[in-house]
C-alpha cells in the first residue's frame, strides 16, 4: 500500500481506500465488518462513507452503513489509525433521486447547506459512528444544477438561484471545525467552476480550505481529464476517486448483458443505467482484450490505470463480499508500463466517456 497527502494537510492516505455504500444493504453486517477489518489489516487507512447510505436509500436503512462502521470502530479501539470521510446530501435533483429522501430531514428542497442542516447531520452522522469527529466531511453533491450522473452538459438555468453561498457555506463548516467535530473539508461530484470558487474564497477569507473532490473516475469515464484534472492539480487538492470500476462493469462479469445474483444492476436495474450503454459494452471489451493480450486481469488493468493518473490521491473501491475486497487491494501495487497506457489511450480516443 502506498500513502500519499491529503490536499495540503499533513495526513497522508492510502492510494486505496474503502467505500462502504453497500454496507447494510448488499452486504450484510457480518460481511461489512469482515471486510472492515481486512482493508485495515491490510493497510487501508480511509474509510468514506455518507449518512443516506446504504445504496439503494430507504427510510427503513438510512444510517446502517454509519452504524456498523461506528460498531466496528468501538470494538477495534482504532480511531486514531482511521480516517473516517463522510457526506452530507443537498437538494440537487439527480441526486435525491424520486424517493426525494423524505425521511433525512424533510427531504425535498429542505435540504440545503445552511448551518441547521449541516450542523445537524454531522451531529447525527457522530453519534451513528460512535465518535467525537469526522476527519473529513464533504458535501455529496452540489444544490446548484449542475451535470452529474449519467449528464455531461450544462444546462443553464436563470432562475436557478435557491442555493446557499459558497462563502456561507464555508462559514458553516468553520464553525464545525472549529469545534472539533469535523478535521477537514471536501465536496463530491463537483464542477471545475466550483472547486475553484471555493477554494479562491477560502484564501480570500482565510476559511478552511476544501482539501478534495470526490468525483467518478474510471476507464469508461474521464471527464474528470478535460478541465477538473488541471484544477486539482494546480491548487494542490486531491481527487478521491470513487466508481473505479465503473460500479463493477470493469470487471467484466456484466459483459453480454449478464446480471449475477444480488448485484447492484439485478437489484435495481433503472438507477445505474448510466454504466450500462452500448458504447460502453464496445470500450470494455476492447479493454478486456487489452488485458488478454499483456495477461493482467481487466480489474487490475482498470484499478491500475487509476492509480497511475498523477492527480489521484486515493481509489474509492466499494465491495460486496470479502473475496471483492482481497481482488481489489491486490491492485494497489499495480503499476502500468508506458506500452500499456499508450494502448488505453488509443481506445480512449476511439470512442472518449462512453459511460459518463
Amino acid at each position: 500500500m502506498k500513502y500519499k497527502k491529503l490536499g495540503t494537510t499533513s495526513l497522508k492516505i492510502s492510494n486505496i481506500s474503502l467505500g462502504t455504500m453497500t454496507f447494510g444493504e448488499q452486504c450484510s453486517k457480518n460481511e461489512s465488518l469482515k471486510i472492515l477489518d481486512y482493508s485495515y489489516e491490510n493497510g487501508v487507512n480511509l474509510i468514506d462513507t455518507a449518512e443516506m447510505y446504504p445504496v439503494y436509500p430507504k427510510k427503513k436503512t438510512q444510517g446502517e452503513t454509519e452504524r456498523i462502521i461506528g460498531d466496528w470502530l468501538e470494538k477495534k479501539k482504532n480511531r486514531n489509525k482511521i480516517f473516517i470521510a463522510s457526506k452530507i446530501c443537498s437538494s440537487h435533483p439527480d441526486g435525491i433521486g424520486s424517493t426525494r429522501l423524505k425521511w433525512i430531514r424533510g427531504g425535498g428542497k429542505k435540504l440545503k447547506f445552511d448551518y441547521k442542516n449541516i450542523s445537524k447531520a454531522v451531529n447525527e452522522s457522530l453519534k451513528r459512528l460512535k465518535t467525537d469527529y469526522i476527519d473529513l466531511y464533504q458535501l455529496h453533491w452540489p444544490e446548484r444544477k449542475v451535470a452529474i450522473f449519467g449528464k455531461l452538459d450544462f444546462n443553464y438555468d436563470k432562475n436557478d438561484k435557491n442555493w446557499t453561498p459558497f462563502l456561507e457555506i464555508l462559514h458553516n463548516l468553520n464553525k464545525l471545525i472549529k469545534t472539533g467535530k469535523i478535521r477537514y473539508i471536501g465536496v463530491s461530484n463537483e464542477t471545475p467552476w466550483g472547486i475553484s470558487e471555493y477554494i479562491n474564497l477560502s484564501e480570500k477569507h482565510d476559511l478552511p480550505r476544501i482539501q478534495s473532490v470526490q468525483n467518478g473516475y474510471n476507464l469508461i469515464n474521464r471527464v474528470f481529464d478535460i478541465a477538473n484534472s488541471e484544477v486539482v492539480i494546480r491548487k494542490k487538492c486531491s481527487l478521491l476517486a470513487y466508481s473505479p470500476l465503473a460500479g463493477g462493469r470493469l470487471t467484466g462479469k456484466y459483459l453480454k448483458n449478464k446480471r449475477p445474483l444480488n448485484s447492484r444492476y439485478s437489484l435495481w436495474p433503472g438507477r445505474f443505467s448510466r454504466h450500462l450503454t452500448k458504447r460502453g459494452e464496445t470500450s470494455i471489451l476492447k479493454y478486456m482484450k487489452l488485458s488478454k493480450k499483456y495477461n493482467i486481469s481487466l480489474l487490475n488493468l482498470a484499478n491500475g490505470f487509476v492509480l497511475s493518473r498523477p492527480f489521484v490521491t486515493s481509489s474509492i473501491i466499494g465491495a460486496t463480499s470479502l473475496k471483492q475486497i482481497k481482488e481489489n487491494l491486490h491492485s494497489c501495487n499495480i503499476k502500468l508500463d508506458n506500452e500499456i497506457l499508450n494502448e488505453i489511450e488509443k481506445i480512449h480516443l476511439s470512442d472518449p466517456n462512453p459511460c459518463v
